[in-house]
């Protein structure tokens, strides 16, 4: 949720790590298949990913097994150290890791990833994200023992940022990444994704993940390694993560559910406020539609999920990248509904998972579109689960996505109070998605 130019620093250090330990082949290959995954090299895949976090925590591997699977890790709590000093310090390139999603080596993957537009599902890379950066920490946090101690998961998606409008289906994409910055217990993972066309990996999207690490039963918070940054790019990478974690206390006090608009977006409020409101009878009961514009009660669009065993994590809760998949859809459908053309994504920012989503739980997504601009729609949406047995409601996430439209889209208005702290909150959410 920062300026963008923090991530040419990252960049760099990617490309550093990318030379030191990815050795690319010199054999061009005019398709979009990597010369990385040509026959013979050993370069691991996506679909590796969960099998490794699987063997990390000692996931259970059916449903049936899920019971005996917790008492086994909540047995591992004695393995926990009580002072950070007690555990090593890693570097940068300690967490390193890089993966590949073959699509381009393998077609048969596409129909997975594939939407209707012959284009890459966003959603998917959603999930393979969150999945990607939990293994990176845990390869930060690793152990001598077979299973690790610890359990971590995503606890917030700080920024996503898109190069290119479309994913293409017929390019292997290369993921990177490592841990940039460490507190006690939270490390901030940097991630970037690649494609390979025209004999060159051309980049696709910069990712900055918050993950915290739990104890065996995830319910306290447990020590990390501490970071160690060599030379002074990794020095200054690291102070910006550090920055990083500031800036997102200070606007969690700033944030309107907490403190008063400041002084330009109260004018802009009561600007609005003036717009539509009836000179004839001059009743806060009588608000007119200016032109060219829509009520933003009238943006809203929901689903309901029901949470089967099927989208569990290692942790036998609901995968926090199907939660993602299902509020980007949502989101993508609400755009495209709003703006009359398809939309596509330019940035994700400030998802905070504020508690695990329970198996069978139902699963209440609300999207809302909450500011809009030329041909940019920002749109909000609501997660909160219900337990079906004791009628329960809680949130789960609040996710903020900005799209493009091929075409400017009508401007939305806020009726209510409410509706105004929302857009408002749009507004500050698409100002940094475009910074």
């Amino acid at each position: 949720m920062y300026p963008r130019h923090r991530y040419r620093i990252l960049s760099n250090i990617s490309s550093v790590l990318v030379r030191s330990f990815s050795s690319l082949s010199g054999s061009l290959n005019p398709a979009g298949c990597s010369p990385d995954l040509a026959e013979g090299h050993s370069k691991q895949l996506m679909n590796d990913v969960r099998t490794k976090l699987e063997q990390t925590v000692g996931a259970s591997k059916t449903w049936s097994e899920h019971l005996k699977s917790v008492k086994e890790r909540a047995s591992l709590s004695n393995q926990l150290v009580s002072n950070q000093e007690d555990l090593p310090y890693r570097r940068m390139k300690d967490s390193y890791l890089e993966t590949y999603l073959p699509l381009g080596s393998q077609p048969s993957l596409r129909e997975k990833y594939l939407n209707v537009h012959e284009h890459v599902r966003f959603g998917r890379i959603l999930e393979d994200l969150d999945s990607f950066g939990v293994l990176i920490s845990y390869t930060h946090a690793k152990t001598d023992g077979p299973r690790s101690p610890i359990s971590i998961v995503t606890a917030l998606v700080d920024e996503i940022g898109l190069v290119k409008r479309a994913i293409r289906p017929d390019g292997d994409l290369r993921f990177t990444g490592n841990v940039t910055w460490v507190g006690k217990s939270s490390m901030e993972v940097q991630m970037h994704v690649s494609q390979y066309h025209d004999n060159v990996y051309n980049p696709v999207l910069d990712a900055t993940f918050v993950m915290v690490a739990r104890d065996p039963a995830n319910k306290g918070a447990a020590l990390i390694n501490p970071l160690k940054p060599e030379g002074p790019e990794e020095e200054n990478v690291f102070k910006q993560g550090h920055l990083n974690k500031t800036k997102r206390t200070k606007l969690r006090e700033i944030s309107l559910l907490r403190t008063a608009p400041n002084e330009e977006e109260r004018q802009i409020i009561h600007e609005i406020f003036l717009e539509t409101l009836d000179m004839r009878t001059v009743s806060f009961h009588s608000r007119i539609l200016p032109e060219n514009s829509v009520w933003m009660a009238e943006t809203v669009l929901k689903s309901l999920e029901i949470c089967h065993p099927q989208e569990r994590n290692i942790f036998n809760k609901i995968f926090g990248g199907f939660l993602m998949r299902k509020a980007f859809e949502l989101a993508w459908a609400n755009a495209c509904v709003y703006g009359g053309s398809r939309p596509y994504p330019i940035g994700v920012d400030d998802i905070l998972f504020q508690k695990p989503v329970e198996i069978g739980s139902l699963l209440y997504l609300s999207s809302q579109v909450c500011y809009t601009e030329s041909n940019y729609i920002q749109v909000r949406v609501h997660s909160e689960v219900m337990d079906p047995l004791t009628q329960q409601h809680s949130i789960t996430n609040i996710f903020h996505f900005t799209f493009g439209s091929e075409n400017e889209v009508k401007r939305v208005v806020p009726k209510t109070y409410g509706e105004s702290m929302l857009y408002l909150d749009g507004k500050r959410h698409f100002k940094v998605t475009r910074s």
